[in-house]
């Protein structure tokens, strides 16, 4: 048939040339961009996947980021601290030098004490001035705030880590279960009571040493007791009367509380030991129990039941404390929690620690600490927190001196508790406990941050860095374009479409031969 109305050779052949053209300016708009998805309409499946992995390289990316600045800020942080220490180091040496009276003067004296003022001033102004941008390091406003805390229970409190995933403030019970205990022996007075019956020479052992006394017969325990606390600084160890009666008898005591403390009594010298009443006559209290207490001292009950039992030693007992219901690592007057949502370091009062009630000590902790965003997600999983105290002299080396806390500023002269006034006693052992302990909490700190940059910084880092690099080779897979199979379908479709072109030529002269049929 020959109709010219509709020419259905050229019809097909614009249909087939425009899909051609269409296929062609793909291959042109992948080639130009160098993605294989420039639109949804490209593949919408894709695109989706595509589009989640983009947002998850951007998270990754930024994480990385997150962690390179946090090392950086650990690093300006763990340089400051470095000067304090230097500064402490140099502050024990002049403590150490003047504490040799024998051979320096008190002019001498008096100019290290100096150096120690200007040491303390610096250490105090570095706390002020450390920081990263505009962010202060040690001045402790990157430390936890507490609320509550009551000072007859815990006299300091350290938070290094604590989460407010799903709450506002932190609540913190903590509940004495085992009270701390010295090491404690009871001597009971022989025939004649509140006298030592025979001469003896006695070995008194305790943490910091050794020494050793002698009692003539019939001397009073008032004198005993004397004679052991006059050694106290040597050996650790003090006495005190029992009731404050020397007829109930006496009590050799460790200073310090926990496991690490002991008092030992032995005789050396003395009567025959068959005769020797003195050992005869000490005891040390059974099965951990707290000591006894109580007036009057009944020794009859205590040795009937089992509470005391003759011995030469005994050792002293941690606090064991339950935090939140964890139990708590107990050292000493001391204790320590350690777990994902809580990181701290307490110091409790004697009364608190050694009284095991059901009545825990509360307090909350309201906010504070460095958060840092590490992950590609905004989750508790992916951030981690940390807590930087203030460095300044007034905050560090805190030492329980009776029940006052004491800090590094007080070894500045003009105060009641300055080194000032030891050089005058010749008594240096607050001053350099204070320091050795100032000295412990810088050392801690510093090894606190190096263990976050190097076990959760620098591995999380290694581990973005990796997750990246897959991520990246997932997107490339599914988004960008492979120009050998781009640029051979580009090929393809531009002969296509030239020929596609030659076709709808001819289909449009085809529909001319009918002119043929009129000419006859």
């Amino acid at each position: 048939m020959a109709r010219i109305n509709t020419n259905i050779p050229s019809v097909l052949a614009q249909r087939n040339l425009r899909s051609i053209q269409s296929e062609l300016q793909t291959r042109f708009e992948r080639l130009s961009t160098g993605l294989r998805i420039n639109r949804g309409s490209d593949d919408p499946a894709g695109m989706i996947i595509s589009e989640r992995l983009r947002s998850n390289i951007a998270g990754v990316n930024q994480g990385i980021t997150n962690s390179d600045r946090a090392a950086n800020v650990i690093s300006t942080t763990e340089a400051s601290l470095s000067e304090v220490s230097d500064l402490l180091n140099s502050i024990k040496s002049l403590i150490v030098e003047s504490a040799n009276t024998g051979a320096n003067s008190d002019s001498e004296r008096n100019a290290n004490q100096l150096q120690i003022d200007s040491a303390i001033q610096s250490i105090t102004r570095i706390s002020d001035t450390a920081s990263f941008g505009s962010l202060k390091l040690l001045n402790g406003s990157l430390d936890y705030t507490l609320s509550g805390v009551n000072p007859s229970d815990i006299v300091q409190a350290k938070v290094w880590n604590a989460s407010f995933v799903a709450q506002s403030l932190y609540n913190v019970k903590v509940n004495v279960v085992a009270s701390a205990q010295t090491g404690s022996l009871f001597f009971h007075p022989p025939t004649i009571a509140g006298t030592i019956l025979s001469t003896s020479t006695l070995q008194i052992a305790g943490p910091r040493g050794v020494q050793t006394i002698t009692v003539t017969s019939n001397s009073s325990l008032t004198s005993v007791v004397a004679a052991v606390n006059n050694l106290t600084s040597l050996t650790g160890v003090k006495a005190g009367l029992i009731n404050n009666d020397p007829t109930s008898g006496m009590v050799f005591s460790s200073v310090d509380y926990g496991s690490d403390a002991f008092v030992s009594v032995k005789r050396l010298q003395g009567p025959d030991p068959s005769a020797d009443s003195f050992t005869a006559n000490l005891y040390k209290v059974s099965n951990n129990a707290p000591p006894p207490a109580g007036t009057p001292f009944n020794w009859a009950t205590l040795i009937s039941n089992g509470t005391i039992a003759l011995g030469q030693r005994d050792d002293g007992q941690d606090v064991q404390a339950l935090v939140n219901g964890a139990l708590a690592t107990g050292n000493g007057l001391k204790i320590k929690v350690n777990s994902p949502n809580l990181s701290m370091d307490m110091q409790l009062s004697s009364t608190f620690a050694t009284t095991v009630s059901n009545t825990p000590s509360n307090f909350d902790i309201t906010g504070g600490g460095s958060l840092f965003q590490l992950g590609p997600d905004v989750s508790a999983q992916q951030q981690a927190s940390f807590a930087t105290q203030s460095m300044a002299a007034s905050n560090l080396g805190g030492v329980l001196v009776g029940s006052t806390m004491q800090f590094l500023s007080s070894l500045m002269s003009g105060g009641s508790n300055s080194i000032n006034s030891m050089l005058n006693k010749k008594d240096f052992t607050t001053g350099s406990d204070i320091l050795e302990r100032a000295i412990d909490e810088v050392s801690e700190l510093r090894g606190r941050l190096g263990a976050f940059q190097k076990n959760v910084l620098e591995p999380n880092t290694r581990s973005l860095n990796a997750a990246l690099e897959n991520l990246t080779a997932s997107s490339s897979a599914i988004r960008d374009a492979d120009f050998a199979a781009e640029t051979s379908a580009l090929t393809r479709a531009q002969i296509l479409s030239q020929s596609g072109t030659t076709v709808l030529q001819l289909a449009n002269a085809s529909s001319q031969s009918v002119l043929q049929l009129l000419q006859g």
